[in-house]
């Protein structure tokens, strides 16, 4: 099979992006700001980056000839010259991101606004190295049939989400322990650039799912968050300053492994992780202990149907767990929110939601400011989406260095 491969020149532009240097960053401002607010023209652009107009006028021409902006209709009913604003080109750049997930793969082709151009699913037992590049070897190439050959060059990479050391995990995922144990010596970059010959870059799952509510999604525009995102096992991500923040070994946000304090059967106070106490594999060993069906859990991620008492159950316990994850991490961080998602139906979602909103106000939160408690706005897809914005983020908005850790470990 023949590798796809980028346009030198691209490569080259991109990789003069990611050095130190002050026009390197002022690009990475302008995109960031154009991304915030939809569209800028270069007067207001210049004035809120404190740039000067010459300054701003070259990097513009420099990122409209890279074909990363375009010029919309100009602004009229204004003294002086009509103001014309940039927007980012959809087309300017594309990322594929690669899931890998404890019950699934996913392969998801994004635009430079986040747009899903193509996305490819298969759901698995357990993840195997052998099924995953057997996964992506039948579908890279489907995946990139709705680009020409000229917009396939604007593919900047391909971003890995995975759970963090996911052969720790094999009870919880019902797998056995040698074929987890194959990811321990894993190289993703090696082994997926002898199938796609494109940089690659790897981070937990979670914090992807947080970089694609980060990028494409909290309305509220948050400069400081802590994200949740529930499926087969609770992760997070933080952003802090307006930046995703993965930590110096990746494991910033990584919420699962709280210690939430627990009473034992002898009443005696010990600890348990949450990602034991607020899973989504809870509640399906819970509906299998009560005899009922499973399948819609991992099948639909829209409409579980009537799970009946275990549902409810399960809602209070991640409630119950999540309250604790937020005054902890507000008494640490001093989050404005905390954004809640997940792999589950948005009825579902917002029970949750609803139910740690209560239960933090109904907490004792004397020296603590308040901390809103929202639902996120990508879904179910968050992981997928956020590692095919893993390129773009490295390429276009932040220093590779502060994001991405080698293979997430």
């Amino acid at each position: 099979m023949a590798k796809i491969k980028t346009n030198s020149n691209r490569n080259s532009n991109s990789e003069g992006r990611g050095q130190s240097g002050l026009r390197a960053r002022n690009e990475r401002r302008i995109l960031a700001l154009i991304r915030k607010h939809g569209s800028a023209p270069k007067a207001e652009i210049a004035q809120e980056l404190g740039l000067s107009a010459q300054a701003v006028t070259v990097i513009i021409k420099s990122l409209e000839k890279e074909n990363l902006l375009l010029r919309k209709e100009p602004q009229r009913g204004r003294v002086g010259q009509p103001l014309v604003p940039f927007a980012l080109n959809p087309d300017g750049a594309f990322g594929i991101g690669l899931k890998v997930d404890r019950r699934s793969f996913d392969l998801t082709l994004i635009d430079f606004v986040g747009n899903v151009k193509a996305s490819l699913h298969e759901n698995c037992d357990y993840p195997s190295v052998t099924n995953l590049l057997a996964f992506l070897k039948r579908g890279v190439e489907m995946l990139t049939l709705s680009l020409n050959q000229e917009l396939t060059t604007r593919i900047t990479g391909i971003g890995v989400a995975t759970p963090y050391e996911i052969w720790n995990w094999a009870e919880e995922a019902g797998a056995p322990a040698d074929v987890l144990n194959e990811w321990k010596t894993f190289d993703f970059s090696e082994r997926l650039t002898d199938i796609i010959d494109l940089p690659v870059y790897v981070c937990n799952d979670d914090t992807a799912a947080c970089s694609a509510e980060l990028s494409f999604g909290n309305p509220n525009r948050f400069s400081n968050f802590l994200y949740v995102f529930i499926s087969t096992f609770i992760g997070g991500g933080v952003v802090l300053n307006g930046a995703l923040l993965t930590g110096t070994r990746g494991n910033a946000g990584a919420i699962g492994s709280l210690p939430l304090p627990t009473l034992n059967s002898q009443g005696k106070l010990e600890s348990q992780q949450l990602i034991m106490h607020s899973s989504l594999y809870i509640l399906e060993n819970m509906l299998t202990e009560a005899g009922r069906d499973t399948g819609g859990l991992t099948n639909s991620s829209d409409y579980w149907g009537d799970l009946g008492e275990s549902l409810e159950i399960w809602i209070d316990m991640v409630a119950e767990g999540l309250t604790y994850a937020t005054l902890c991490s507000s008494a640490i961080f001093d989050f404005e929110a905390i954004i809640i998602d997940g792999a589950i139906p948005i009825s579902v979602r917002d029970k949750i939601v609803n139910a740690v909103a209560i239960k933090v106000q109904e907490s004792d939160t004397r020296g603590l400011s308040h901390c809103q408690v929202v639902s996120g706005t990508i879904g179910s897809k968050a992981q997928s989406i956020g590692c095919a914005n893993l390129p773009l983020l490295v390429n276009f908005t932040q220093d590779l260095q502060q994001l991405v850790t080698p293979q997430a470990q």
